[in-house]
C-alpha cells in the first residue's frame, strides 16, 4: 500500500472514531474527546490510591479528617441531587468516594483521582484556614473527577502520539531524524507547549468554575476562594513559572476569573437542601 492510500484510510478511520467518541462536560457543556474507558481508569486509580495509603504517612488528626469527610459527604449528596433535579445523568454514579489526610506539612496540595479518591496534604490546611477554604479546594479537585478530565487527558495523549507517528510516516521519517539530531523529543515538547499545556490550563479554569458551583451547592461560602489564591501567592513568594510553560493558570488570572464568577454562581447555584 502506498503512503497516500495509507494516510487516506487512517484519516477516514480516525474521523469516524472521533465522531463516535465525543462528549460534553457537565454544566459547562464544553465538547470533549474521550476514547479511554472510564471504568478502567477508575480501577487503575483505585489501585494506585491503595498504594499511596500504604506508602504515605496518614495523619492521626481525626478531627481534621472528619472535617474533610463531612465536606466530601455534603458535596457527594449535593452534586447527585443537583443532577437529579436537572434531569441530567449523574456523572458520579460509579464513584466510590474515599478521603485521606496525608501528614506532610511541606506539601500544600490536594487531589482527587478518577472515581472519587481524594487526598488532602496537611500542608494545605495552612492555606485553607477554615471550612469554607477547605471546601473550595476540595470542590476544585472534585470538579476534575466529575468533568472526567483524566479520561480526556489520557485520550488526547493517545491522539497526539498516534498523530505524530502518522506525520512521521507521511514525511518519510523527518520527525524521527529531527529527534535524533537534537537529542530530544521535539514533537513532544512542541505538543506540550502548544497543545497540552493550554488545554490543561483550560481544564484547570473549568475546575475552578465547577468547584465554585459544587461548593456553593453544598452550602459553603465561595467568597473565601479568592483569599486562598491570595495566600497561595504569598506562600509561593512570586516564584511561579511563566503561564505558557505551566499546566495551571497564573494565580492572578485565577483570582480575576473567580472574582468575576462568584456573585453570579451564588445566585444561580444556591445551597441545595436535602431532606
Amino acid at each position: 500500500m502506498n503512503r497516500r492510500k495509507f494516510l487516506t484510510y487512517v484519516g477516514c478511520g480516525c474521523c469516524g472514531f472521533f465522531l463516535n467518541s465525543c462528549a460534553t462536560t457537565p454544566i459547562t457543556d464544553r465538547k470533549q474527546l474521550k476514547i479511554i474507558s472510564e471504568a478502567k481508569l477508575n480501577a487503575q486509580a483505585a489501585q494506585i490510591y491503595e498504594k499511596i495509603k500504604k506508602n504515605e504517612k496518614l495523619s492521626s488528626d481525626l478531627n481534621k479528617l472528619n472535617e474533610i469527610k463531612e465536606i466530601g459527604k455534603r458535596m457527594e449528596n449535593s452534586i447527585s441531587e443537583y443532577f437529579y433535579r436537572a434531569n441530567i445523568a449523574d456523572p458520579t454514579t460509579n464513584f466510590e468516594w474515599e478521603y485521606i489526610l496525608i501528614d506532610n506539612k511541606k506539601i500544600k496540595n490536594a487531589w482527587c483521582m478518577p472515581g472519587g479518591k481524594i487526598a488532602v496534604y496537611s500542608g494545605m490546611l495552612d492555606v485553607t484556614k477554615n471550612l469554607d477554604g477547605l471546601a473550595a479546594v476540595m470542590g476544585h479537585e472534585v470538579a476534575h473527577a466529575v468533568a472526567k478530565h483524566s479520561v480526556e487527558r489520557a485520550s488526547r495523549g493517545i491522539i497526539l502520539n498516534t498523530g505524530a507517528k502518522i506525520i512521521d510516516i507521511a514525511s518519510g521519517g523527518v520527525l524521527s531524524e529531527i529527534n535524533r539530531t537534537t537529542g530530544m523529543d521535539t514533537v513532544g515538547l512542541l505538543a506540550q507547549l502548544g497543545i497540552m499545556n493550554p488545554f490543561n490550563r483550560k481544564q484547570e479554569s473549568e475546575a475552578d468554575y465547577l468547584g465554585l458551583i459544587f461548593s456553593s451547592l453544598s452550602g459553603y461560602d465561595i467568597r473565601e476562594t479568592v483569599k486562598i489564591w491570595e495566600r497561595m501567592k504569598k506562600f509561593n513568594k512570586g516564584k511561579a513559572q511563566p503561564e505558557f510553560l505551566s499546566t495551571h493558570p497564573s494565580a492572578d488570572n485565577r483570582i480575576k476569573k473567580i472574582s468575576e464568577w462568584t456573585n453570579q454562581i451564588i445566585l444561580d447555584f444556591p445551597p441545595i437542601n436535602i431532606s
